[in-house]
């Protein structure tokens, strides 16, 4: 009786755990969408494809560091904030600028964050990724 009440226990104390670190990486990215617009096998390589995307930062929103696995091109088309990358100096991110990140999807070599800086605006990306075929969007990291 007493080993299936520490088993119990244990189960319960793993569950809450669990909980916590999701409710922790949810938050990260609490305020920010991602909507596919467009996703195509490229034709010069059939092992890779081309997704284009729009990530939507609610004012204040943080994407929480992440990388994506391949190539990145990112373009501001509204609002402001600030690109981190770990390991080097933040970019700012106004309408106009253009980003360029590159990772392998088995050894990040781009970690990184943006946040949009106002409190009452929004700020909207067009991102274009070029990964290996089945790839998700983004990668969270530690």
């Amino acid at each position: 009786m007493k080993r299936t009440e520490v088993i119990l226990g244990l189960i319960l104390i793993a569950v809450i755990a669990g909980a916590a670190i999701g409710v922790r990486s949810i938050s990260a990215q609490e305020g920010l969408t991602r909507t596919p617009i467009l996703k195509k096998d490229l034709e010069a390589d059939p092992k890779k494809e081309v997704t284009m995307f729009i990530a939507e930062y609610k004012p204040g929103a943080r994407s929480g560091k992440h990388y994506h696995p391949g190539q990145e091109f990112i373009y501001v088309l509204e609002g402001r904030g600030v690109m981190e990358e770990v390991g080097k100096p933040p970019v700012d991110m106004k309408p106009g600028v253009a980003i360029y990140f590159q990772s392998d999807p088995a050894k990040p070599s781009y970690v990184h964050e943006a946040t949009n800086l106002s409190k009452t605006d929004g700020m909207k990306l067009l991102v274009v990724l070029i990964t290996e075929k089945g790839q998700p969007l983004a990668y969270p990291a530690k």
